[in-house]
């Protein structure tokens, strides 16, 4: 006859169980609430980049402020407004700002927020 008090037992707990699958949704919801708003910002900066490529020299601060919007609006990008758009021109130099901040509701009372800030310069100084 064998004993059995004598084996260990092997595997995990519930607790352990339980813990490993917390931790798991929780990275889960942080994914999928972060990585949309990274996406978004990758279309911002494309954006910033395209209109690199345009002759900003000619255009007025609000002209070019209106073709970045157009740019982000082709791109479906709903977190940056106008009022996020800052544009310095002196001469020949254009300097464009894109400032902006998402909050994302997570649970209950938590929030993420999650800030911003890229620009471009063409032109010489």
């Amino acid at each position: 006859m064998q004993s059995y008090f004598g084996q260990k037992q092997q595997g995990m707990t519930f607790i352990s169980v339980v813990f490993i699958l917390t931790l798991i949704a929780i990275v889960t919801l942080l994914t999928l609430k972060i990585a949309p708003i990274y996406l978004e910002y990758n279309d911002v900066y494309t954006s910033l980049q395209a209109l690199k490529k345009d002759d900003l020299s000619g255009m007025t601060p609000g002209k070019i402020r209106s073709l970045l919007q157009k740019k982000l609006d082709v791109n479906m990008v709903d977190s940056v407004s106008v009022e996020d758009i800052s544009v310095i021109k002196k001469g020949k130099y254009v300097k464009v700002d894109v400032d902006y901040e998402v909050i994302e509701h997570l649970v209950g009372n938590i929030d993420l927020l999650i800030y911003f800030n890229d620009a471009i310069e063409v032109g010489e100084n």
